[in-house]
């Protein structure tokens, strides 16, 4: 059975949206390196739509050594408003999605990555679908922007199961439902 693991850059204050915007001084060859390895035991992404449409918008054509990798790379989009994904190797689930998500844990393979997508994750973490939470917690406080979990995130339970810190000043937290 495949885990689905979410991974974000999130301010002390919550914040996750647009982190190119906050978060770049605070990127290492260090935190290269946890992404990296993110990356490596992932062989598919779940995306909400929002991010869906940011990465097919970017990824395409860009210049970048992941490039090749993030096309190539399965990517199933939940959205209940979009009806085609353009983008290599894009597949909607947009019937039950939770249903949907529960079938595609159970097929054989690595990790399946959520990146951004908050919103997705929220319902992953109320639905009991989500199996780790990754967060690269940066010292800024960002002020404004979306956050992780908003004020009806609802009661889930998470225990630590990791912590690092890094030489910036970052924390590395690994959560898990406490089950």
């Amino acid at each position: 059975m495949r885990r689905i693991v979410a991974s974000f850059f999130v301010s002390i204050d919550g914040v996750v949206e647009a982190p190119e915007t906050w978060q770049s001084p605070y990127f290492d060859d260090e935190m290269g390196g946890i992404v990296g390895q993110a990356m490596a035991t992932s062989d598919g992404f779940l995306l909400g739509r929002r991010t869906y449409e940011q990465w097919a918008a970017f990824w395409p054509t860009a210049e970048s050594p992941i490039a090749p990798m993030m096309n190539q790379m399965p990517k199933y989009v939940v959205s209940t408003s979009l009806r085609q994904a353009a983008w290599q190797n894009s597949t909607v689930l947009g019937g039950d999605v939770i249903r949907e998500v529960g079938e595609l844990k159970e097929r054989p393979g690595r990790d399946l990555s959520v990146s951004g997508s908050a919103t997705l994750v929220r319902t992953l973490l109320q639905k009991g679908l989500l199996d780790e939470l990754r967060l690269l917690i940066h010292p800024v406080l960002v002020g404004r922007g979306g956050r992780l979990f908003e004020t009806d995130a609802g009661h889930v339970s998470l225990q630590l199961a990791d912590s690092q810190r890094l030489a910036s000043g970052v924390i590395n937290a690994t959560y898990r439902p406490a089950r």
